[in-house]
């Protein structure tokens, strides 16, 4: 009984702490004059056509920074486990090391390269893709390395191999069903740093969904309250789409066994 309550108890603290600024912010976005409730801060959102534009420029970088990272990560360690084992610990270091950088210095180092990208492909923000793929590779490293970990890919590699499968049918049909767990955190991971990120596009110049919060927010707070909540209900809603997915895959996995 004892251990019910303090588990209720720490589960209500939890959940004020982490939804009362959530009230917070819906309860500023919507202030109107004298005391009223206003949707004219979420309505602006619609009206700021540079707000739309550096929304849909953010939620494209989510998109091909993810894409980007998983078809380089995906095969290069499932052929790392297979067929190189003893470069696993290099490949790690190399994957883990720009979560040891700051992101400024990240940029004072991408800076260069980023005057000739703009020369060559133009000054586009999804060039930001290549910058994001870096920054996003130690988490999307990890949440793979997990599902790798969870399967005997050794054996399902071999028996597929002994059937005739060619080894793209192995990385497509055996490998990636079983870590679709993996991949969807690694990609939601991908994404709720991207649509976070605000040193690199700023830095470089580029017109994102933060950069574009942080100019809203000198002129008008309203509005850029309502885009920051706004993204934090959609990184919820990939959480929960996550683990109903997850859960999904578990009791189809135990219905089978």
């Amino acid at each position: 009984m004892a251990v019910r309550v303090v588990r209720s108890l720490v589960l209500t603290l939890l959940g004020v702490f982490f939804l009362l600024p959530l009230f917070a912010m819906a309860e500023f976005s919507t202030r109107g004059a004298n005391g009223t409730r206003s949707l004219e801060s979420w309505s602006g959102i619609v009206s700021d056509r540079d707000l739309v534009e550096a929304i849909l420029a953010s939620v494209q970088l989510a998109a091909t920074s993810s894409l980007v990272v998983l078809v380089l990560l995906v095969p290069t360690m499932a052929w790392i486990r297979l067929r190189l084992p003893k470069l696993r610990r290099l490949v790690e270091f190399l994957c883990l090391l720009p979560i040891t950088i700051p992101a400024i210095v990240l940029v004072v180092g991408m800076a260069p390269l980023y005057a000739w990208v703009s020369y060559f492909l133009g000054d586009s923000p999804l060039t930001l893709t290549f910058a994001y793929a870096v920054l996003v590779l130690p988490f999307a490293y990890r949440a793979i390395d997990a599902g790798l970990s969870a399967i005997d890919l050794k054996t399902l590699a071999e028996a597929a191999r002994s059937l005739g499968a060619s080894w793209g049918t192995v990385l497509l049909r055996i490998v990636v069903p079983n870590i679709r767990t993996a991949l969807i955190g690694a990609s939601l991971l991908s994404v709720a740093l991207v649509l976070g990120e605000f040193t690199i596009a700023s830095l470089l110049n580029f017109d994102t969904l933060q950069v574009r919060v942080n100019l809203l927010g000198k002129r008008n707070a309203g509005v850029s309250i309502a885009v920051s909540l706004l993204s934090l209900l959609f990184a919820f809603v990939l959480l929960f789409l996550l683990s109903f997915v997850g859960r999904r895959r578990r009791d189809t996995v135990a219905e089978e066994g």
